[in-house]
């Protein structure tokens, strides 16, 4: 007989009252065949899953999973008849994971989740957790997913994690699994916690080893007072959250300190030309976890420049010109947006400095304004040509700063 179950997040979500983003569902008692001859439509290699033809969602046969290599793709799958629901939901992370309802809404629940659920616990199902490098980071992201909901990791599980951790089998993910994992919690409700969670295990080091240094690094007490630069960097990182939901924004703020990992130590706790040495490395970790371009140059902005916007009251203006030439202001106002967050959230995330005020966004916002008024035409009809004309608007630009200062 073939039963068709709703399972894996829909159903977690859907017991937590949490907006049920896609569903997926597994099928008992199928063959290929069967769901081929009601018009799915079969997608991927590994194991057989099939699109509903009217809805788009997944529809998985029943699968067993055995370890036969390393890393995330060292499994061989077996489908079947036979495989029953609960050999299924065995094979998932966690038990909040391995839940699932039939038809009439009735729970199928074999390890529990339900209850961890209520108590609000990350447990594992099962031994077998161990044997996929994976979730190590699945589960540092559900703990940035639901930590605002007071959600915490099982003790053995974190165990488990540190033990994979510490195995070498998260240097075999990739590196498009691992910047998914990444991009999707940097835009959870609590981001900084995937990367705590990660440093706690031993697992920031093998793929986000520029940021995976910086805790223990200190920084002068007069201007923050948590000392630690990774504390600092987590603490950017959450009130960059109360900002912008933007993952680009949200990756500038967490890579704006990379640069004072390589401060020499006999110049600690001062870290003078931090925000240039920090270019390389976000470029370093960029192409090592493949993040999307505008995620990279936004961070290296944001590196480079962040302590000019600080000092804008003690800049000069042609300082502040060059400083919106730089980042490309002008043509691109709405990363430049972007780079205002990121240096207000920098600002914010000091012990004690989270709800002070930031007027330094709006002095630079009112200087770009000044300078999108001037005219290029005007220019050009009073003479003006080829290189001429961008001299001529440079020192309008510093002008009109001046002026507005």
């Amino acid at each position: 007989m073939i039963q068709t179950y709703l399972v894996g997040g829909a159903v977690r979500d859907k017991l937590l009252n949490y907006p049920v983003i896609e569903k997926d569902w597994v099928v008992v008692g199928a063959t290929p065949n069967d769901l081929l001859n009601q018009g799915f439509k079969q997608v991927g290699k590994d194991f057989p899953v099939f699109l509903h033809p009217d809805t788009g969602d997944e529809y998985a046969l029943a699968r067993t999973e055995r370890k036969s290599g390393k890393g995330y793709y060292g499994f061989e799958v077996f489908t079947s008849k036979d495989v029953s629901l609960k050999e299924d939901l065995i094979r998932r992370d966690l038990t909040i994971n391995a839940m699932a309802l039939d038809d009439n809404g009735q729970l199928f629940d074999p390890y529990n989740g339900n209850q961890d659920l209520q108590n609000k616990i990350l447990r594992h199902v099962s031994p077998a957790f161990s044997e996929d490098p994976l979730r190590v980071l699945r589960v540092a992201r559900f703990a940035a997913r639901y930590h605002h909901l007071g959600f915490s990791i099982a003790p053995e599980t974190l165990a488990l994690m540190k033990q994979l951790s510490g195995s070498g089998e998260l240097k075999t993910l990739t590196a498009e699994r691992v910047w998914k994992e990444t991009v999707r919690a940097l835009c959870e409700k609590s981001p900084q916690v995937y990367f705590q969670t990660l440093k706690d295990c031993g697992a920031l080091a093998d793929w986000f080893a520029e940021l995976d240094c910086l805790w223990g690094i200190p920084n002068p007490e007069k201007w923050h007072p948590e000392i630690d630069t990774g504390v600092h960097t987590m603490m950017v990182l959450e009130q960059c959250v109360l900002l912008s939901d933007d993952s680009i924004t949200r990756f500038a703020a967490l890579c704006h300190d990379l640069g004072k990992g390589a401060t020499p130590i006999d110049q600690w706790p001062s870290h003078r030309g931090h925000e240039k040495m920090g270019v390389p490395l976000i470029e370093q970790l960029g192409k090592r976890i493949k993040a999307p371009t505008n995620h990279i140059r936004l961070a290296k902005l944001v590196s480079e420049f962040h302590l000019h916007l600080h000092r804008i009251e003690d800049l000069k203006p042609k300082t502040i010109v060059k400083v919106l030439e730089q980042t490309d202001a002008f043509r691109k106002p709405e990363r430049f947006e972007q780079f205002l967050i990121a240096c207000e959230a920098d600002f914010r995330g000091r012990t004690g400095f989270e709800t002070r005020d930031y007027p330094q966004s709006n002095i630079m916002r009112k200087a770009l304004n000044a300078c999108q008024a001037i005219s290029i035409k005007v220019i050009i009809d009073s003479g003006y040509s080829g290189k001429q004309i961008g001299e001529q608007l440079h020192r309008q630009r510093v002008s009109v700063v001046k002026h507005m200062i």
